[in-house]
């Protein structure tokens, strides 16, 4: 008998498995955020097709605001259904398109649990590259770069 025509009910969710998940996209976050801290973000490159994510994401989303995404307007009904056919269209171009990534909410802080939201990997690229080239993350660095030691004499 085939495994997948078997209930859903005869498996559990294998704790091991979501930790490893939860690790490795904390990790992601953590480096990621040093290196918004430490670099021009206008500076990044995210992926081998960063214009292309930018310049769909803009066509599709032109108003959508990056500074602050809202959790439940990113994540309800009408905005799911625009942004499905968005992550389709990277499938085959972009390695882990839709594997679960955490995203800064507000995009003047840091990844903490309020101010965290679980996206998929390609709406992260788009949000982040419009983020980054806009300007938006540059208050980062300012914000929480360790001052030199000649700045602390001062």
């Amino acid at each position: 008998m085939d495994v997948l025509s078997r209930p859903a009910e005869e498996f559990e969710n294998d704790q091991t498995v979501e930790t490893m998940w939860a690790i490795k996209a904390f990790e992601h976050a953590e480096v990621y955020f040093n290196i918004l801290c430490s670099v021009d973000p206008k500076l990044l490159k995210l992926t081998p097709v960063d214009d292309l994510i930018y310049k769909v994401f803009r066509e599709e989303f032109p108003k959508l605001e990056v500074e602050v995404i809202k959790e439940n307007e990113l994540k309800s009904t009408k905005e799911k259904g625009k942004w499905r056919p968005f992550c389709e269209r990277f499938k085959n171009v972009v390695e882990d398109y839709s594997y679960g990534t955490l995203l800064r909410a507000d995009a003047k802080d840091d990844y903490k649990e309020d101010n965290t939201i679980l996206v998929t990997r390609i709406q992260f690229y788009a949000i982040e590259l419009a983020r980054n080239r806009e300007g938006v993350n540059d208050v980062l660095r300012k914000k929480f770069w360790p001052e030199s030691k000649e700045e602390k004499e001062d």
